[in-house]
């Protein structure tokens, strides 16, 4: 004699947990990826911020830029997303040309000191801040007054 407590789940039970198991995926995931993100800008911030202190302690020294962060002499991370990070001198004797330099949506370049910045998770990047292919780059702007996402520049 078999007792209804020995009965197993019903294959519309087994459906719902189902539903309810993929309706919870769908809401976590992309929280997750999203949090991994900014988990990634905010280690692409703290790079650039001590890399432009080691840029200033060598204009200090030297009273220059170098002409490359391999010039700095340390270990030069890749970004987050795997590439490397992006540097103009530009308060040197010989500037780059305007072309080179990174401009806000007025055209007008974002420092006088240097650029330093990673082409963000896309590894697109195009010296107009305003550029789709620039809204995620995390820049390094006013002179190191602004260091984060340049959609937010």
């Amino acid at each position: 004699m078999k007792h209804s407590s020995d009965r197993g789940f019903t294959l519309i039970e087994l459906v719902i947990a189902l539903v309810v198991a993929a309706a919870l995926a769908a809401i976590a995931v992309p929280a997750y990826q999203q949090h991994r993100e900014h988990l990634k800008v905010n280690q692409a911030k703290m790079t650039i911020s001590m890399l432009a202190a080691d840029l200033t302690r060598y204009y200090r020294t030297h009273n220059t830029y170098p002409a490359t962060l391999a010039g700095l002499g340390i270990f030069i991370p890749l970004d987050p997303w795997g590439n490397v990070y992006n540097y103009v001198p530009i308060d040197v004797r010989n500037p780059p040309k305007v072309g080179k330099i990174l401009k806000d949506k007025s055209m007008h370049p974002v420092n006088s000191d240097f650029d330093l910045y990673s082409m963000g998770e896309d590894g697109k990047t195009t010296t107009q801040l305003a550029s789709y292919n620039s809204q995620d780059d995390v820049i390094r702007a006013g002179n190191g007054s602004y260091i984060g996402p340049a959609s937010g520049y």
